[in-house]
């Protein structure tokens, strides 16, 4: 984190200086667990708590300064150091905003550049980001979101990471509705925006498929004249995007049809006995480079190219991404994440979220990659669906039996459409089978799992099959520990 001064503080938020102005923090906060020496923590309104709450706490960790909404109180009535704000959330932008502004400043100053990076889309955002950051690290100072720090809060302490050195910043922009993006866009004034693809996840927050189309294009529209839109040409709603930015457009794609802008295509698609993607990518301009990801799953293509596409626009030679491309595995968890037992059950954790689009993609993973052996597709509900969700889950239980997934493990009420759809389709018996909860399915599992079995967990973060996941991936009679899941943004 750059450094700004109490007073700078409140006259960027326009709050209410209650602290020695000269107070500098280092670090920024809005947990108040993670509150260490020099740290100024936010005490931002949350779902089930108030960070107000927690001032004490943080200040007892080593806080030096609180962003709060109102003036808080110790048990002796000393008013804790603080900058008052009207929204302290909103503050968090307002700082970050000008922590990027004086980074740019400083490194023009100095002849160097920084350049922002904005990845937005239905799925994918956050391995994009993670072979994005990869490929750009190896190259310069790189700073990219721990997990899936995508949100009003996940941005600006993505942000706050920042230094004057760093050259590259990358961030995840996720939305819950028209202006979201547009918010984030003008907190960090990105140069290089990513659209990956535009699904039905969140459809009914949204109030439709069209409104997030809408939302994405906004990362479009914020790009400078002299910046780089990078679309996904094979998604109709993204293609079209290319209307709505000043910037210059460079696509992505792995059809064969040559598209009408600039763009890095995957050429001879393949994918090997492992379920790794396999492509000769072709960059504009530049020799063809072939990779041989560890990603597993063809789905992860369009995430691969999205990478390199961007990378290729911050000016990295495509050997380099290539090479890059090739050595990289997955770095954030519960995204096909696999794990062999020594049992020989093998276990693909990709319950960290889930939509209609990615559901269908893993599924068909599985398929692939179980030829020869007895496959299993542990399913929860795909959630925010709005008035879709009967329609998709339906849909996905059908799918299950025409690829013809030897036994299918619905978990969760919600959920209940995809086994009952499963059932209608010719699926019974103990090939289709139903668990109220995460426990029931759990046990379940454990009596029926075989050497030799691959189980695919896929769900909605919320549903927590992910966490069942982890413990099935243990050895039998294991003991499972807690996971440490990061941030849950959109």
């Amino acid at each position: 984190m750059i450094e700004l001064t109490a007073a700078e503080i409140a006259e960027i938020t326009n709050g209410r200086l209650l602290a020695d102005p000269d107070v500098t923090p280092e670090s920024v906060v809005t947990d108040s667990r993670e509150a260490v020496a020099g740290s100024l923590y936010v005490a931002k309104p949350g779902e089930s708590a108030d960070g107000h709450s927690f001032v004490g706490a943080a200040f007892g960790r080593g806080a030096v300064l609180a962003l709060t909404e109102r003036e808080i109180k110790d048990d002796a009535g000393r008013t804790y150091p603080s900058v008052v704000v009207e929204d302290a959330v909103l503050a968090m932008g307002a700082l970050a905003a000008e922590a990027v502004r004086r980074i740019r400043h400083h490194r023009e100053a100095a002849g160097e550049q920084l350049t922002v990076i904005g990845i937005t889309g239905s799925a994918g955002k956050t391995t994009t980001k993670d072979l994005l950051a990869g490929i750009l690290s190896a190259e310069a100072p790189t700073v990219a979101p721990q997990g899936s720090y995508n949100g009003e809060v996940g941005v600006p302490l993505t942000m706050f990471q920042a230094g004057f050195e760093t050259r590259f910043l990358v961030i995840e922009m996720g939305a819950t509705g028209i202006g979201h993006i547009r918010y984030l866009a003008d907190m960090v004034r990105p140069e290089i925006g990513v659209v990956l693809g535009v699904g039905t996840a969140h459809a009914g927050e949204f109030g439709g498929v069209e409104n997030i189309a809408a939302a994405k294009g906004e990362l479009a529209e914020a790009l400078p004249a002299d910046g780089t839109a990078v679309l996904n040409l094979d998604d109709f709603r993204v293609a079209p995007m290319a209307e709505r930015t000043q910037a210059t457009v460079l696509g992505f794609s792995s059809r064969d049809s040559e598209p009408d802008a600039p763009a890095v295509r995957a050429a001879n698609l393949d994918t090997n006995a492992s379920g790794n993607p396999e492509f000769d990518l072709e960059v504009p301009g530049e020799p063809t480079v072939r990779v041989t990801s560890k990603l597993i799953g063809e789905h992860h293509v369009a995430n691969l190219l999205a990478a390199a596409a961007a990378a290729h626009a911050a000016g990295i030679p495509a050997d380099r991404i290539g090479a890059s491309l090739s050595s990289q595995s997955a770095a954030s968890r519960w995204r096909m994440e696999r794990t062999e037992r020594p049992d020989g059950v093998t276990v693909i954790n990709d319950a960290y979220n889930a939509n209609p689009e990615s559901m269908r993609a893993a599924l068909r993973t599985l398929a692939d990659l179980g030829r020869g052996r007895r496959t299993w597709a542990v399913l929860g509900a795909m959630l925010e669906l709005g008035d879709d969700s009967i329609r998709e889950h339906t849909a996905v239980g059908t799918q299950v039996v025409r690829l013809n997934i030897s036994r299918l493990l619905v978990v969760g009420r919600e959920a209940r459409s995809l086994y009952v759809s499963a059932v209608q389709e010719g699926s019974w018996g103990d090939e289709c089978l139903f668990a109220e909860t995460v426990d029931e399915a759990y046990k379940l599992l454990q009596e029926q799992l075989e050497p030799g079995d691959l189980v695919l967990f896929k769900s909605s973060n919320s549903v927590g099959l992910r966490h069942l996941g982890d413990r099935i991936a243990l050895p039998p009679h294991a003991t499972p520990t807690t996971a440490n899941e990061g941030s849950e943004l959109l």
